[in-house]
């Protein structure tokens, strides 16, 4: 590991770094880097390139922490893996573990329900990435060498995330290249909790998602290559709606989306255009409404994953001492379609020598 400017920062803000953090179970140190603007405060481990903490002000100025995650670093080596990191080679499922590219099928490794899922089974979220000072702002940039083969993958793949704060904005600038055609889907996996992790389920969060359209999954959670309107579905998030409020609403109707998700845990449409492309614009608006914390997620990705945790199962126990029960959080993945590959009607996946992946997703918090 590479560390510049361990001693700026501190109270003050700027970028700090705690050089030992944690230790991998093989003994390995890991930093936890700390990005302070003044207004939020970011904790990023470099142990999946993750976000391990924020802690953001309410509406009387108090800091609650308000990303789901752990004190120490084991939880993150074992069930945990997922909360807050960077997730690739492709995140989300890939159907049966295969894909078609140039003319033959690649097949990795499946970990979920028949299905590849979140990279394999050595995903970047277990990775040890590098990390160095961004020059003149309060950022960190984690970088990593996933060779040919990893996980199954073909061609050797760069990887570098930038994560930039400024005026209570969290950017997350993603790229990527390749020295042999591939695919790839990078994401971030935060759990949010507005009301501080923790505090019980995000029932109460009014959530505002900014898309017509959303991909229902089979029995095993994988695309099915429908785009469904969400009107006159429980998946109508296009005005601000309470998640318990709206999740009750469609267990009641018996919704099989809902259950087949354990709530909400679909791919919502973006932009639904040749290749994908969308400007960066807003994705979605969560409030919490007793702290009146919101955050916003703008992205440049033609989808968003909205997850509420329903699988949580009070297993893991977050920083403030609480189990994570199902509900606890609630990630909104900005990412390709699930399962692209398998599907020419969704927006491509596959990256080819010369060419660049770049991402950026902005988490901007602020107050009602």
């Amino acid at each position: 590991m590479t560390h510049h400017g361990a001693a700026q920062g501190g109270d003050d803000g700027g970028t700090r770094v705690e050089p030992e953090w944690g230790r991998t179970g093989d003994g390995t140190p890991v930093a936890r880097w700390v990005l302070d603007d003044g207004t939020v405060r970011a904790g990023l481990v470099e142990h999946g390139a993750r976000i391990q903490s924020v802690l953001a002000p309410d509406r009387d100025g108090a800091l609650a922490d308000v990303a789901l995650g752990f004190a120490g670093l084991a939880p993150y080596e074992g069930k945990g893996r997922s909360f807050g990191a960077t997730i690739g080679r492709f995140a989300n499922r890939l159907a049966g573990g295969t894909f078609p590219l140039d003319g033959r099928t690649v097949a990795v490794p499946v970990t979920d329900r028949g299905n590849a899922i979140h990279g394999g089974p050595r995903p970047f979220s277990q990775a040890l990435w590098t990390a160095h000072e961004v020059p003149g702002a309060c950022g960190v940039r984690f970088s990593l060498l996933s060779p040919d083969g990893d996980n199954g993958f073909p061609g050797a793949l760069s990887v570098h995330v930038t994560y930039v704060l400024h005026d209570g904005v969290l950017a997350v600038e993603t790229s990527a290249t390749t020295d042999a055609p591939t695919v790839v889907n990078l994401t971030n996996h935060a759990y949010w909790n507005l009301a501080g992790e923790g505090s019980g389920t995000v029932d109460a969060h009014l959530l505002q998602v900014d898309a017509a359209q959303f991909l229902p999954v089979d029995p095993t959670g994988v695309p099915t290559g429908e785009r469904r309107p969400v009107a006159g579905t429980p998946f109508d998030l296009s005005e601000p709606v309470p998640v318990g409020y709206r999740l009750r609403d469609g267990e009641r109707a018996g919704d099989e989306q809902l259950a087949r998700g354990s709530g909400f845990d679909h791919c919502y449409v973006l932009a639904d255009v040749p290749g994908g492309e969308r400007e960066v614009s807003r994705a979605a608006r969560a409030e919490e409404p007793v702290s009146g914390r919101t955050l916003e997620v703008w992205t440049d990705q033609p989808g968003l994953q909205v997850f509420t945790g329903g699988t949580l199962a009070g297993t893991l126990v977050g920083k403030a001492g609480a189990a994570y029960g199902p509900r606890a959080g609630l990630a909104l993945e900005a990412q390709a379609f699930p399962d692209a590959p398998n599907h020419p009607g969704f927006p491509t996946t596959v990256l080819r020598e010369g060419e660049l992946f770049r991402s950026l997703t902005e988490f901007r918090f602020g107050v009602s």
